[in-house]
This record gives C-alpha cells, structure tokens and sequence, in this order.
C-alpha cells in the first residue's frame, strides 16, 4: 500500500507551510497517522510533530438535460496535515 498519494501545493497551503511549517498530502483512506508519519519521516528525510487527518466524501451533483437527469459524483479522498520539526523543510519543487 502507497500511503503518500501526492502533496498539496495550493496558495492556502502555500502559506500555511511558510508560515507554521504545515505541509498537507492526499493519502490513502486505509492510512493511520502513524503509517503517514513514518512515510513522510521517509520519503523526505524530516521529524514529524504531528499528523492531522480529514476524510472527504463524494460530493453528489445531479443535472438535468434533455435526456434526462443525469446523476454523478467526485471521489473521496482523505487529507492529512502534518507538522514537521523548527528547522526542517519539504521542497517539492526540487524535482523539476
């Protein structure tokens, strides 16, 4: 099981990881916290304070058309946020 799914890099995080050193990843909705903890203390070489997790449903949406109503819905996912230790950081933008 891949816990790490991809890091969430919009303005709002942007900030929140300038500012608190926050940094927020989609993961896999079976992950625990501290599957998540030991993926990123991995994956980035840094200590994690602490992991904070939501869980998202779908988000159902219906339309109406000339055939008919047409009924759908996006995915679910599970966002975690994680505070890493005064001193450590996480550049995403080193692989490009």
């Amino acid at each position: 099981m891949s816990v790490l799914i991809k890091p969430i890099i919009t303005e709002k995080m942007t900030a929140d990881s300038e500012l608190h050193n926050r940094y927020g990843f989609v993961v896999d909705p079976r992950a625990n916290k501290l599957q998540i903890k030991d993926a990123i203390e991995a994956a980035y070489g840094v200590s994690v304070k602490k992991v904070r997790t939501m869980n998202y449903g779908p988000t159902r949406k219906s339309r109406y058309t000339k055939t008919g109503v047409q009924h759908g819905k996006t995915n679910a996912y599970k966002k975690a946020i994680v505070d890493i230790a005064d001193g450590d950081t996480i550049d995403f933008y080193s692989n490009l």
